[in-house]
């Protein structure tokens, strides 16, 4: 199977996973106790509770007009059907889901715990399959594209309006608890976004760069940056090595180090995500102020400089 096709499976399966997950959440939760946690989905059940009408008719309903603004501002044929799909699911799994789904319990604090938490998982799921469930979610998509603003965030402000008007029809008991539900769901929607992307940003400053630079490559095929560098107290001059790993390498670029010099003075830092070769492939927008193209330059080793490694370190510096 050609690895595009597998990669295209994977994400419908985390999109239907996804929707199916913010459906239940709804459905034995949200929607039984009323509580209202933003979104177009509780724009839905507020209108419910007035109108009658089933809450996955109005989720599409409302829908409807986002995915044309959507459409337009992403641009994509890709991401409309991810969307049209999650949505649909979604919103057919909250009216359909009702017979194989049981509403769990009526605690307040418990519906709003695990409403959330399922909620958040769902949604995150989504966006990571590169959709969206609707609603909110593409304005927290669009933002997170133009402004880099996490999306739980943007979600959360726009969630905050729409609880404004469940108080006017729930009071402020359902609404505290949708604001619970909505908080709770926005920090899992980013944990799961950010989950499995986090790596190790390293600064080895060495006397054995070759060694470890050569280990480095033969047995984890990272990249490695040098950079020339002085200590401040004696003025000599020191190689510093500059590298990003994932976390479960972590282990073996120590022993590494440790090898070859372990006098080695190491800082190891958290990188939320790393972009590039061996790493996340960067997602930018046509707009973005940051070059969407790659330079790939090898190096020589240390101690074998030639013109053109000084000006490719020039242009680091720059």
């Amino acid at each position: 199977m050609p690895h595009r096709m597998r990669l295209l499976i994977w994400d419908y399966l985390l999109l239907t996973v996804g929707a199916l997950l913010a459906a239940s959440a709804a459905r034995s939760f949200l929607v039984p106790n009323q509580v209202v946690s933003g979104g177009v989905t509780g724009l839905a059940i507020i209108f419910n509770s007035i109108l009658g009408l089933p809450v996955g008719i109005l989720v599409i309903a409302f829908n409807i007009p986002l995915f044309i603004f959507g459409w337009r501002a992403l641009g994509g044929l890709n991401f409309a059907l991810r969307t049209i799909y999650a949505t649909l699911l979604l919103a057919l799994g909250i009216d359909y889901l009702a017979p194989f789904v049981p509403v769990i319990t009526t605690d307040p604090l418990l519906y709003s715990l695990y409403g959330g938490l399922l909620d958040g998982i769902g949604v995150g799921l989504v966006l990571r399959a590169g959709g969206t469930t609707g609603g909110t979610d593409i304005v927290a998509r669009i933002v997170e594209r133009r402004w880099g603003v996490a999306p739980g965030r943007v979600i959360l402000f726009v969630d905050a309006a729409i609880l404004l008007g469940a108080f006017f029809v729930y009071g402020p008991d359902k609404t505290l608890y949708g604001l619970l539900v909505a908080f709770i769901a926005t920090r899992v929607i980013d944990a799961t976004l950010a989950a499995g992307k986090g790596s190790r940003q390293l600064f080895i400053i060495t006397s054995a760069a070759d060694a470890i630079v050569r280990d480095v490559f033969a047995e984890l095929g990272r990249g490695v940056t040098l950079l020339d560098g002085r200590g401040a107290y004696t003025r000599k001059a020191r190689t510093i090595l500059v590298c990003a790993v994932a976390r479960s390498e972590m282990g073996i670029i120590k022993e590494i180090i440790a090898t070859h010099d372990p006098m080695a003075f190491v800082i190891v830092g958290e990188a939320l995500e790393v972009l590039g070769e061996g790493f996340s492939r960067p997602s930018l927008s046509p707009n973005s102020p940051v070059p969407m193209a790659s330079e790939y330059t090898t190096l020589p080793l240390a101690g074998h400089d030639t013109d053109d490694t000084v000006a490719v370190r020039q242009r680091e510096h720059q």
